[in-house]
């Protein structure tokens, strides 16, 4: 059968493994997968793990094969594995093939073009590396890899987690495209809280002597947190449930119960279904880096209510509504929702979304539709305005400029139209104004010095008594008065003065140069 085990490709970068890993592989299988990096670059191999039971790999064995060379075979009993193939082309074979064994978890690698030279693969942990800060690639598909992290985004991660890994789970990268992560290594604290985040779990961890966190943009900050957000904000949903009590007290779930630093109830919809939907107007348009969301809440005990699944809708002033879709997809993007009604999981929206109005739909849920929220992001010129690490790189562009190994790679965020459009008005009628307002006071100040001096009776030149206005005098050229200068003539024979004569010749009255 197909031997081949966990694998996402993409363009740049992308994670092999053979079946069952870390698990043992099967017997009498085979894997064969080509690999390739966009033309005119090298691709770079990164092998992980190799166990492969075999004494001489002669029918259990790995063989990498480029256009020229062949790399391999290896086998858990031969010869050492180097850690990192550079290929002379773009493009490779990746062949595994096992006969009978026991035991052997196979393989796995990572792959990447040249221009990531510090490439790891998925299974490298922060206590590798002793730099108090460093950057490196992580591949596509690192999310899926067994291995476990400890922390959150907030807090830093434990030192023993796996560094790609977290930066999924952090929000720094996308499992499907992979990407550049800084991190800083910083001492350790007592106890790490383990949240769920963009669909993989972390972990409670104990005392730990380092930690380590990432380095972002700061576009991820608590939206209602903001001065006076609350107020501003509107929340609207299709409809909400009341509910009276045994002892008749009235309950409404209403959608200004829907943020989560606001304690109590809940939003839940009255009826259960896809057409229900919870709208945030945020007043003005903003980046939305993620979200947080929760059920009906813990201390509401009578109640196991929470949203598993959900999409996302946005827009702005006269649009349409659109959907949030995946980046490799043309598709609406599902988001994982919650496990329970207590727990907070955080979701991001790799891009982000750049909207005033979001709406969370609803797909599918526990008993009844609840849902508490709240949204992470940033003002539109704040983000403009910083010089960021990348969060994010598109598909077909790269965004970052390695500068080596071990050298932070930082990158500026794209201007959004608006701002673009300010600073090109900016740029143009600044200047023009500015001239204008010097040429202007010039003149004045020309005009005014020349009807200074033709009334104390000082002439610029013979035709000027005759003409009027400042800016023909200007034009005038001025007379030179009798003064006295030497002149020195020298012999074509000899480089010495000849003679030494007194020549008297005009010189011009003092003026005052023209700006």
């Amino acid at each position: 059968g197909d031997g081949c085990g966990h694998t996402v490709m993409y363009q740049d970068s992308g994670t092999l493994a053979s079946k069952n890993y870390p698990g043992t592989y099967p017997n009498y299988t085979l894997c064969e997968k080509k690999i390739q990096v966009p033309p005119g670059k090298r691709l770079i191999l990164k092998i992980g793990d190799l166990d492969i039971e075999s004494q001489k790999c002669e029918s259990s064995y790995l063989t990498i094969q480029s256009s020229s060379t062949l790399h391999g075979p290896y086998c858990g009993n031969v010869m050492p594995v180097p850690k990192e193939i550079i290929l002379d082309s773009n493009e490779a074979t990746i062949h595994f093939e096992s006969g009978s064994h026991v035991s052997g978890r196979g393989f796995l690698l990572s792959y990447a073009s040249s221009d990531h030279p510090d490439l790891i693969t998925c299974l490298e942990r922060a206590n590798h590396y002793t730099k108090a800060e460093y950057s490196r690639y992580c591949p596509a598909g690192c999310r899926d890899v067994a291995g476990d992290i400890s922390g959150n985004i907030g807090e830093g991660y434990r030192d023993t987690s796996l560094l790609c890994k977290s930066a999924i789970h952090a929000g720094v990268i996308a499992d499907e495209l992979g990407g550049q992560i800084s991190v800083t290594q910083q001492k350790g604290i007592s106890r790490y809280e383990g949240v769920v985040a963009n669909g993989v779990p972390s972990h409670d961890g104990s005392l730990s002597d380092k930690r380590f966190i990432f380095t972002s943009n700061g576009c991820n900050k608590s939206l209602s947190l903001e001065e006076g957000f609350l107020s501003k904000s509107q929340v609207t949903a299709s409809s909400y449930w009341e509910e009276t009590n045994e002892f008749g007290q009235l309950f409404q779930w209403s959608p200004d119960k829907a943020w989560l630093q606001v304690p109590g109830l809940a939003w839940a919809s009255n009826h259960s279904s896809n057409r229900e939907w919870l709208e945030i107007d945020l007043g003005e348009k903003k980046r939305i880096t993620g979200i947080k969301t929760t059920g009906s809440g813990s201390t509401t005990l009578n109640f196991n209510f929470y949203v598993k699944t959900f999409t996302m809708n946005y827009k702005n002033n006269n649009s349409k509504w659109r959907t949030y879709k995946g980046i490799l997809s043309n598709e609406e993007k599902v988001f994982q929702g919650n496990s329970n009604p207590g727990d907070i999981v955080r979701n991001n929206f790799i891009p982000p979304i750049v909207a005033r109005y979001v709406r969370i739909i609803p797909q599918t849920w526990n008993q009844r539709i609840a849902l508490k929220l709240e949204l992470m992001g940033c003002r539109i010129m704040q983000a403009n305005s910083s010089f960021t690490h990348s969060m994010w790189q598109k598909p077909s562009q790269s965004t970052e400029t390695s500068l080596g190994k071990e050298d932070r790679t930082v990158t500026e965020p794209i201007p959004s139209e608006e701002t673009n459009l300010g600073l090109k008005l900016t740029a143009i009628i600044v200047p023009i104004l500015i001239l204008l307002c010097l040429f202007l006071f010039s003149g004045i100040c020309i005009c005014a010095a020349l009807r200074k001096r033709e009334a104390k009776g000082l002439s610029y030149g013979l035709s000027s008594a005759q003409k009027s206005g400042c800016w023909k005098q200007i034009k005038q050229p001025f007379t030179r008065h009798q003064s006295t200068e030497f002149t020195i003539s020298y012999n074509n024979d000899k480089e010495t003065p000849q003679k030494l004569d007194l020549v008297t010749s005009d010189m011009a009255d003092y003026q005052q140069p023209l700006m």
